[in-house]
């Protein structure tokens, strides 16, 4: 390999990072990586076999191997660690050089390091990758925010190793600064809506309705021929059928029920409290897996409070129905709460995003494609200042037919004992938007009463103040 001939080079070489450079290799791309662990780079070695991938002992090396202008990528942690190697690649790289940030990095940081980049002449772009190791490797979908013209240099590359559906490849420039890494998180609390959802129909078939691994994993197959098809009921009919080699049993009975996060989902949740944009599908599913992590507790008080499940009374068949109806129906909820939160955060922010073109790369390669993307798609091709989704009118009939059914499971896992706490959210966020009057009359007179904050009146513009306790 000749010097200066790859076309980008990698830092970080963990499954994402090795896996996308092997996946642009096989689309004809010349490529480097870097990893300090030695073992990660001797991996890429042995797995690039004849293709055009060379692994480089150090950074100065991996520069060494870029031509001009320079492509540089990081997929590491979030966090210092990034701006560690963005601060080793700023004293090697030249004015014009661009460096992209394909991790999880909250979109504060990346302004910031735009900000610092751009004093020193480099371009900068975070870019959120979503596909998993799968992804990586076969085609996963991206969301790159930053500069245009430094997009352009290498939106041919990141085309071509994209997953695609119909032709189209899922990556799009989204907007400037960190609109990129912005639409990754919410991504990404979508994702924890939906799975929180997906656990919760889960739950109540097994404890509500008795369902056995073998069931279930036929239910799940069957309901991903529907139009809750998608790639998180795709692999849960697969995981329901994995046999854990070392107890002869199901995998899944022998895992800890105590869920994980790196903050992605708290994130969204967070900022979509500063947009006062309520997403309360997301903010349950994180709050599960925050309720999960406290098994001691957990242990302690079901022993003092013991509950005995009831199980759903009449038929299996027609509660397994109304699960796929409800499941749906909140699944319809949770992306409407995050595509909610970009349009208020891409004009608070300034992203000016196409919301039409984020439904369009989110069909293929990431965790949250699903049959539902198309029609979202479509919403926002036929409206695309649409407020909310709830107010398309294809995507609402959807909705409207399946409310019955969300609310009988989420009232009878209530009178069972068994906790749903996102399909409950789901269903009063949606009866909050259909109430025409709320009890937040009640809020504003108590905050006048207690600290003089005002109010204001049906019959009238303007602020009150009542004095509420007489003198």
């Amino acid at each position: 390999m000749s010097a200066r001939s790859c076309e980008l080079g990698m830092v970080g070489l963990g499954v994402m990072g090795r896996n996308l450079l092997l996946d642009m290799a096989d689309h004809g791309h010349v490529v480097a990586g870097y990893d300090k662990n030695e073992n990660k780079v001797a991996a890429l070695r042995r797995e690039s076999e004849s293709r055009a991938v060379h692994g480089a002992e150090d950074l100065k090396q991996l520069i060494s191997l870029l031509r001009k202008p320079r492509t540089v990528m990081l997929l590491v942690p979030a966090g210092h660690i990034v701006d560690e190697v963005i601060e080793e690649l700023r004293s090697r790289l030249t004015a014009d050089d661009l460096i992209i940030d394909g991790g999880n990095s909250h979109f504060t940081d990346t302004d910031r390091r735009a900000a610092a980049l751009q004093a020193h002449k480099l371009h900068f772009i975070g870019m959120g990758v979503s596909g998993g190791e799968h992804g990586a490797r076969h085609g996963p979908s991206m969301m790159p925010g930053g500069p245009r013209e430094a997009y352009a240099r290498v939106q041919s590359l990141l085309e071509d190793v994209a997953a695609h559906v119909d032709g189209d490849p899922c990556v799009s420039y989204l907007g400037p600064g960190s609109a990129g890494l912005y639409v990754k998180m919410v991504h990404n609390g979508i994702e924890y809506g939906v799975m929180q959802l997906v656990a919760e129909t889960y739950d109540v078939l097994r404890r509500g309705l008795g369902l056995g691994s073998d069931e279930l994993q036929a239910v799940f197959h069957k309901w991903n021929a529907t139009e809750v098809r998608g790639f998180l009921i795709e692999i849960t009919a697969d995981i329901f059928g994995h046999t854990d080699s070392k107890t002869g049993g199901r995998l899944l009975d022998v895992i800890l029920d105590q869920a994980k996060q790196k903050g992605t989902g708290m994130w969204a949740s967070q900022d979509a409290m500063e947009q006062q944009m309520p997403t309360p599908t997301i903010d349950a599913a994180v709050t599960a897996r925050d309720l999960s992590g406290l098994a001691d507790q957990r242990h302690e008080i079901s022993g003092r409070y013991p509950t005995e499940i009831q199980a759903f009374p009449g038929a299996r068949p027609a509660w397994i129905e109304k699960l796929h109806g409800a499941l749906y129906a909140a699944m319809i909820l949770s992306y409407a709460q995050g595509l909610s939160l970009l349009r208020k955060a891409s004009e608070h922010y300034r992203y000016n995003l196409s919301l039409e073109d984020v439904a369009r790369i989110w069909r293929g390669g990431c965790i949250i494609r699903a049959a539902l993307l198309e029609d979202i798609r479509a919403a926002y091709h036929r409206a695309p200042d649409l407020a909310t989704l709830l107010l398309d009118d294809h995507l609402g009939r959807q909705l409207t037919r399946r409310l019955d059914a969300l609310r009988a499971v989420v009232g009878q896992a209530a009178a069972a004992g068994i906790p749903t706490p996102a399909l409950m959210a789901s269903l009063t966020y949606i009866d909050g938007l259909r109430s025409d009057r709320l009890p937040a009359n009640l809020i504003q007179a108590q905050r006048d009463y207690f600290g003089a904050h005002t109010y204001e009146r049906v019959d009238g513009p303007g602020t009150f103040h009542t004095q509420w306790i007489a003198d």
